[in-house]
């Protein structure tokens, strides 16, 4: 079943749209903010935080880059006015202009930043595919002096450099997001054994907590999660030293234990217009679900 899952999963793209919305609701909270801010709040009843995110980072032009800055604007003030306890927002640096004009992609990062600190809350560059690093990590770089402690950067375990990324980026207080990565890069740019993806997950863990960074440990790995227990305590860590982060509608009961065990967890909750290509990526990740959209396709036939 697993092999005819992945082969569902490579065909997802051809698969008809409202297949894909059915399957998708539990990674998406839906088009608009409203239903962004719903699960947000049932989130929050049950002790975890959010990260906004409003999809959309496929942009050809710069007008599409401001229009997307300005929603960020608009969201992080909506967050604070609905009196959310953490006021957390995550962008891809390419719906802000990353491929079409660098300059002004770092001006729209700043504005969004500055809202970031102006409402008390916090900006997180996600990152992308090896092509972006550079440039990402670079408009990192060029916020970090403003805007300190409300800015963040995610790295990928599954990149070689990321450890070279790591020394070079803890000499001052850093905030990371550590994950393993979903881009499927070349063998000289990212490790594709699973194992060793898991083991340079945990060395960079460690090597970020010995240098004082506060992470945001991503993973749905109950390996990783372990790995990390391990190291928290380890290292003597307080509650509000590190935190989880989780997809949502991803392993919904590992959060709820770290929950229960007094565990900071953040959730990713995208949003926005351009939910159906994140939906076909994450229908791509997890083949089981595909195959779920199958058997939907010949009942509804």
């Amino acid at each position: 079943m697993r092999m005819l899952d992945r082969a569902v999963a490579l065909t997802i793209p051809a698969v008809p749209k409202p297949i894909v919305g059915y399957f998708s609701k539990r990674y998406i909270a839906g088009p608009a903010v409203g239903d962004a801010f719903r699960v947000a709040r049932a989130l929050e009843s049950e002790g975890a935080c959010a990260t906004f995110d409003i999809l959309g980072e496929n942009i050809r032009s710069l007008d599409e880059a401001r229009e997307n800055t300005g929603a960020y604007v608009e969201l992080i003030r909506g967050i604070a006015a609905e009196g959310f306890a953490s006021i957390n927002v995550s962008v891809k640096l390419t719906a802000l202009g990353l491929l079409l004009d660098r300059p002004e992609c770092l001006e729209n990062a700043r504005r969004i930043a500055g809202a970031a600190r102006d409402a008390g809350g916090f900006l997180r560059v996600d990152m992308e595919d090896s092509p972006c690093t550079d440039a990402t990590l670079e408009v990192y770089r060029a916020l970090r002096p403003a805007f300190g402690k409300h800015v963040g950067v995610v790295v990928q375990s599954r990149l070689r450099r990321t450890i070279e990324d790591v020394e070079a980026l803890t000499g001052e207080p850093a905030n990371f997001r550590l994950c393993k990565g979903i881009y499927l890069e070349p063998r000289p740019i990212a490790y594709t054994d699973p194992e060793i993806i898991r083991r340079n997950f945990t060395l960079l863990l460690e090597r970020m907590l010995e240098r004082g960074a506060y992470v945001g440990i991503a993973t749905h790995d109950e390996i990783l999660v372990w790995d990390a227990l391990r190291l928290v305590r380890r290292f003597g860590l307080s509650r509000d030293r590190y935190e989880f982060q989780m997809l949502l509608g991803v392993e919904d009961e590992l959060r709820r234990i770290l929950l229960s065990a007094g565990h900071r967890v953040r959730v990713y909750v995208p949003f926005g217009e351009q939910w159906y290509a994140y939906s076909v990526r994450r229908l791509r990740e997890n083949p089981q679900i595909a195959g779920y959209a199958l058997q939907a396709i010949f009942k509804r036939g």
